[in-house]
């Protein structure tokens, strides 16, 4: 979970991506707001959402591999509903289009 958390955290500081980080392991309350908001369909089947899961405001975004997959396919800014910088490398991905 750490690694994971640390790889966000990377990202978004390298890509200069103004975030606010929640502690859930040292506050109560930013436990439970997590756990209320992470959506029915995107919990484990038993136990509760670990973390790291990322939200723009209270929208729920998704879990580590869903940002690792954005990330992979270089739509990191659309994933988190934001707008890409010009020039950005991890912009919105635009499929290939035909000759």
């Amino acid at each position: 979970i750490k690694k994971q958390q640390q790889d966000v955290l990377g990202f978004l500081e390298a890509n200069k991506i103004e975030f606010e980080e929640k502690d859930i392991a040292a506050n109560e309350e930013n436990r439970k707001w997590m756990r209320e908001n992470v959506p029915e369909d995107s919990r484990p089947a038993s136990g509760n959402p670990l973390p790291p899961r990322l939200f723009n405001d209270s929208r729920y975004l998704g879990d580590y591999e869903a940002f690792f997959e954005a990330r992979e396919n270089n739509a990191v800014y659309a994933f988190l509903g934001l707008t890409a910088p010009p020039g950005s490398k991890v912009g919105e991905h635009l499929p290939p289009t035909a000759p």
